[in-house]
Parts: structure tokens; C-alpha cells; sequence
């Protein structure tokens, strides 16, 4: 199962990183450790934001994924199940009509 992980990083506990020039160090820790299948950073609502999709096996991996994120940087975390173009078109997705409509 593929996760999509939001992290959010505070402000205050990111700019420490960055002013000790630890940030990319930290952060190329935790993405060897999760190895997330992709990743990208942009801002989100005025926040250093990660939107980074990982596979799943199970749930017990969760805080395999997420403490590195709340123990480095304080960070917030949402965790969303996603689906490839791929995962879609096997979903039945255009039979559910028939279903229930």
C-alpha cells in the first residue's frame, strides 16, 4: 500500500536546523531511513512542507516513518492512502455506478 505523508515543519525548530547547518543533514538521514518511492518540498500555507509517498506493508511502520520527523524537527504529520494512475484503473471504479446509483 502506498502512503502519502504531509510533514510539516515548525518554523522555529527548522531555522535552528538551518542556522547550525544541521537541516540537509537531518534530512537526508530520515529519507535514507524511510526511503520514500518520491519526494517533494514546497510551502503550505505559509509552512516548509514534504509531501513524500512511501510503500506500506503494514501498519506497524508507521512510527518507522513518522518519529523521525516528530523527534528531529517537531514536526506535523498527516497520513493519507494513494493510489497510482494504475491502482485506479484496477479499482472498478466505473462499475460502482451501476452499484449504487
Amino acid at each position: 500500500m502506498r502512503l502519502m505523508m504531509i510533514v510539516t515543519l515548525p518554523h522555529a525548530k527548522f531555522n535552528e536546523a538551518i542556522k547550525d547547518g544541521s537541516a540537509s543533514i537531518k534530512i537526508a538521514k530520515i529519507m535514507e531511513a524511510i526511503k520514500p518511492e518520491s519526494a517533494y518540498f514546497a510551502d503550505a500555507h505559509g509552512h516548509r512542507t514534504g509531501y513524500l509517498v512511501v510503500n506500506l506493508e503494514n501498519e506497524s511502520q508507521i512510527p518507522s516513518l513518522a518519529e523521525p520527523w516528530f523527534l528531529t524537527f517537531e514536526a506535523d504529520i498527516h497520513m493519507h492512502v494513494c493510489m497510482t494512475m494504475d491502482d485506479l484503473k484496477r479499482s472498478g471504479l466505473d462499475n460502482m455506478a451501476r452499484q449504487w446509483c
